[in-house]
């Protein structure tokens, strides 16, 4: 496939310097007085507070595929478009330094990403050939990241729905694989739908879904402390 085709259907265009290698070699000087130094301290803030985060990185060592951070984040620049991506081939999470301003932001997408790579440890996920697979992921991920928490939707202005939670969760799942992938509405929403009931039902590994720094905060107690309840059985 043509190198620019293949960019685009697979939304690399969005990430340009995963093409370029612009985010490779840069200077002690740049990176303390750029976008990148911010990105870097609010990722290590993220690591080290954000109880999302702490479950997603203890649970993918527990699965065998420990994340460090030099080699497994990359804060660059990005269209204005998007906050993050999860590159496959290289089992890199892309941080956008230009469109990520507040540790809550970078929080909720660390966690995000978190959440695809998890999927990327554990279920062998085909990103590339199976939109049913991305389908899924970004629905767990939109799910269980406080993505669509209440304050981020009444943030958005979007609140008091029905079934609200679900909707949006249905809403972010399908702008995202639009975002990456040339395909149309129609199919979009159709591979969302057959795939939705058992990947929303998927809470793995927080086990519930945390719907607030507080509810994150108690599934990472009990994960941390799973062990020690099942040897007590």
């Amino acid at each position: 496939m043509d190198q620019s085709k293949q960019e685009e259907e697979y939304g690399y265009n969005l990430f340009p310097e995963r093409n370029t290698g612009n985010n490779k070699g840069k200077s002690i000087a740049q990176s303390l007085f750029t976008f990148n130094h911010k990105c870097q301290v609010m990722l290590q803030f993220a690591m080290e507070t954000s109880p999302y985060a702490k479950l997603l990185l203890s649970a993918m060592k527990s699965s065998g595929c420990k994340v460090l951070k030099e080699r497994h984040f990359s804060c660059e620049d990005c269209d204005g478009t998007v906050s993050g991506g999860f590159d496959a081939e290289s089992s890199q999470i892309v941080l956008c330094q230009n469109n990520i301003h507040q540790q809550s932001h970078m929080n909720r997408v660390v966690t995000h990403e978190l959440i695809h790579a998890f999927d990327h440890c554990r279920a062998h996920v085909d990103w590339f050939n199976n939109f049913r697979h991305l389908a899924c992921s970004e629905i767990r991920a939109a799910n269980l990241s406080g993505d669509c928490s209440f304050s981020n939707e009444v943030s958005r202005f979007n609140f008091g729905l029905k079934q609200h939670h679900q909707e949006c969760v249905r809403g972010r799942a399908l702008r995202s694989i639009l975002a990456v992938r040339k395909i149309s509405r129609e199919e979009a929403e159709k591979i969302v739908d057959e795939v939705f009931h058992t990947c929303f039902n998927d809470h793995e590994p927080f086990g519930r879904i945390p719907h607030g720094k507080k509810d994150a905060g108690f599934a990472y107690r009990d994960y941390e402390n799973r062990d020690r309840y099942y040897a007590n059985l």
